[in-house]
Parts: structure tokens; sequence; C-alpha cells
């Protein structure tokens, strides 16, 4: 069988790249293996935060008293409720990518894919012709192979939701920003919870200071075992967890460790391209090619960006690229933006600060225990740093531990994506009360630092006491 164009994975970028194929040609086939909803809505993002929302609605509780409102001993998490709920969220999420097979009918395909040379593919035993192939099998949970042995005790972000219940002691192995997210969610619904990981990092923060301010609130919350490997042995009818600092016999062990990609029995060997360690081929990263041949490795599966806005636009990308006659000129991408949705929320906004001399910018910096604005909703915690080139007063990244962060994250991410300066942030309208002028703090921070450039704005004035204006 011949056809113009295979993608292989139904995820957010093999669904990308199909809106786009669209576009050129009905000649064309979508292969995919298993369920048919994509990761982040199925067993990612969007049941995590649906979880997390719930968890953090029940912790507002604590502040009840400080607020003068009584009784919240009262309240109690019926988790499997909880978990119910979360599952109903998770069943419409995925029903527009679980319609996709009915609705492209033959041009569909339920099955494993497997490379047979750069312009052929196996797929059931069926042999494939393509002028052009898009490689978007996504990623699985990484599983320690010795773990297997503790059956269903050990729990993935994959197949936590599934469960109807969840037992009162859950050890939580891998501190990443999944790990720190569910670890903390579940601590927050009444569970008891230990964090371990083979890094004294958290939530993938590289700033030292936002680690600094992150970590405790963190440790108010679970225990910590940082800096160590996680060792797990059974004990009666529990597992014991060892790692720095201590021990923790748990119910079950969530398995937070990120992900791999869905390359393995792909066929990457038979492209004619080298493979490094891991049996991945060097992709181009502005057009997702694989060498120079008519092949395309996106979204999780090329472990460069594992985001789904990121996924999204490598299947745009890679579909353009495919496409007959395409520019060979590759694509700019947009501004890096992660964002963890612990609490206070953690983020990164702009470029990886280890390629910037450290005489060529200057940070901006805001204290977040005293903003005004999340003085009043009980939320006073975290630091938010602002990174601007020294010589043109643009805007070069953002880290931060803050409540909002998702949203001060993205308005940064615009000024960035804009080139916008110090100077031109500063000149927007900041409104009071809201957690936005803790960002014009920053600012105005980072405006005193700056070579004076002839401008003027109040960062230049003394404070005098009043929040809102100083």
């Amino acid at each position: 069988m011949n056809v113009d164009t295979v993608i292989v994975g139904a995820g957010t970028a093999g669904l990308a790249a199909l809106r786009e194929v669209r576009r050129y040609t009905d000649d064309f086939l979508l292969i995919n293996d298993g369920h048919w909803g994509t990761t982040c809505a199925a067993v990612g993002c969007m049941p995590s935060k649906a979880l997390i929302e719930v968890a953090n609605a029940y912790h507002h509780r604590t502040l009840f008293d400080r607020f003068g409102l009584r009784g919240a001993d009262a309240l109690h998490a019926d988790v499997p409720a909880v978990l119910a709920h979360v599952r109903r969220l998770r069943d419409g999420f995925v029903k527009g990518p679980e319609s996709v097979p009915e609705e492209l009918g033959e041009r569909a395909i339920n099955g494993r894919a497997r490379l047979l040379g750069p312009d052929c593919i196996d797929v059931n035993g069926r042999r494939i012709k393509a002028r052009a192939i898009i490689l978007a099998p996504g990623s699985r949970p990484v599983m320690p192979d010795a773990w297997r042995a503790y059956g269903d005790r050990i729990l993935t972000t994959d197949s936590l939701f599934e469960q109807q219940h969840l037992p009162q002691r859950i050890a939580v192995v891998g501190m990443g920003a999944i790990g720190v997210e569910i670890a903390q969610a579940l601590a927050r619904l009444g569970l008891t919870v230990a964090a371990f990981d083979n890094s004294n990092r958290l939530a993938g923060i590289a700033d030292d200071d936002v680690l600094a301010a992150f970590r405790p609130l963190l440790e108010k919350e679970m225990r910590l075992h940082l800096g160590g490997p996680a060792e797990l042995q059974e004990a009666g009818r529990s597992i014991r967890v060892s790692g720095a600092g201590g021990e923790f016999e748990a119910d079950a062990v969530l398995a937070a460790m990120g992900r791999q990609p869905n390359i393995d029995g792909l066929g990457l060997e038979t492209l004619g391209v080298p493979l490094n360690d891991k049996g991945m081929p060097e992709i181009d990263p502005t057009t997702l090619r694989v060498g120079q041949l008519p092949v395309f490795l996106v979204g999780d599966a090329n472990a460069q960006r594992p985001l789904l806005h990121e996924a999204a636009d490598e299947g745009y990308i890679a579909s353009q690229f495919a496409a007959p006659g395409a520019d060979p000129q590759g694509f700019c991408r947009r501004t890096p933006l992660s964002v963890v949705f612990c609490s206070p929320q953690v983020a990164h906004v702009g470029q990886d600060l280890s390629t910037v001399p450290d005489q060529n910018r200057v940070t901006g910096s805001a204290d977040f225990s005293s903003q005004g604005r999340v003085r009043i909703t009980g939320k006073t915690a975290g630091i938010l740093k602002v990174h601007a080139d020294v010589r043109t007063g643009k805007l070069l990244a953002a880290d931060m531990c803050i409540p909002d962060a998702e949203h001060l994250s993205h308005l940064l991410a615009l000024a960035i994506e804009q080139s916008m300066t110090v100077q031109q942030m500063l000149a927007m309208p900041f409104y009071h009360p809201v957690v936005e002028e803790g960002l014009r703090s920053a600012l105005r921070d980072l405006a005193k630092k700056m070579p004076d450039k002839g401008q003027s704005d109040l960062s230049r004035c003394p404070d005098i006491g009043h929040e809102a204006l100083d």
C-alpha cells in the first residue's frame, strides 16, 4: 500500500500534525497503538489539575479560623468521591481525541507501527510505503524493572486516576514537576506522604533563591528525603522506602521519575542514521527532521520539550516540512515557559540563564511573603526574580515560586516574546490591589540596578511606605 503521509501516534503532537497534514492531502494514515485519548487529557495535565483543584479547595479550610470562619474541623475529604469526580472530568476531556478513529474511518489504524526504512512502515503485518512519515509515539512513565514485583502497590500517573480509593500512606519517588504536584495534592487530601528524590532539587527549580524559598513550604506538608536514591523492600504488608535522611513505611508507592520516549521497537535503527546510547537519532530542533530523511520525530518521543504546547507546535512544524515543496527554512520556537501547579506555583520563563554571562545580566526580585494581594488571600509565600540584559534592558527570563505564577509567567512570556524592556514593562498599567503588583515591584528593583538610560519611572523615587505606589 502506498500513501502520501503516515502519522504514528494520536497524542497531542500527532493530532496537531494531522490537522495540518489534512490541509495538503487526503492521502494519509494515522496509526495509534492503544488508547486514543492524549496523555494530557487522559492521565496528565488535565486529571492532575482536577485533583489539585480539589486538594487546594480542601486545604483552604486551614485558613478559615484566621478568617473568622468556624467549623472547619467538621469537613473531611471523601477520597473515593474525589477520584470519581476527577474521572468524570477526565472522561469529558478525552471525548474529542477518542472520536478521531470513528471520524477518520479507514484512515485510522489501531496497531503498533515499526519502521522498515525511511519510506516504509509495518503495522499489523501490513507494509505501507509513504512519501513522509511523522513519528509521534509519545512516552510512558519510568518504572524500574525490580519494582514490578510489588504489583499494584506501585502506582504511576498512568494508573493513579484509575484507582477507586487510595491507601493512607503513600511514598512518592521523584520530585520533579509531576511528583511535587501529586505529592502535595495527596498530602492536602489528608494522606500521609513522604517524598524521595536522588537530587536535592524540587520541581525542576534551577534558581537557588527560589528553591530556598520553596523547600521549607513543601516540608510543612510532607517529609522530604532528598539527595539519595530510594530503595524499596518488603516490610510485612507494607513497602519500606529508604532514602536520604530516613525511611518510610508505605502502603503504596507512586513512581514519578519522569517519562521515557516510546521509541523502543519503533525501528529507528532501520533509518541508517547514527543513534545515541538511548537509541535516539539526532533531530534538527527547527524542523524536527531526522537527518536529511523525510522522517520527523515529535512530541514527548523526542524528549526535547515534553510539554503539551510544545508538542502541539512540533506537530505543526513537522507537518509543514513534510508537505510537498516545503520551505527548507526552519521555524523559530516560542519563548520557553513551564509551570508547576503546586502551591505556591513554580514557573520558569525565558532562556536558560547558564547561556548568559553573569556580567551581561541583572536581576530584580520581589518577596511575596508580604505582597498586599496575597496577604488578603492568606497565601503569602514565595519569591519572584526577573532577569534582564544589562546592555539593552530587554527581559531575558524569570524564575518564581509564587501564588498565581501560571498567570504572571504568561504575562512575562508575552513580554519576552515581544522583546520588551524593563522600562517598557513599567510603562504598562498595573491595577490595585492585584498580584501583578508584585511583578511591578520586581521590575522596579531591576530598574534601579540598570545603567541610567535617561528614562524615568517611579522606581527612581524613594519608597514612601504606601504599597500601591512604591
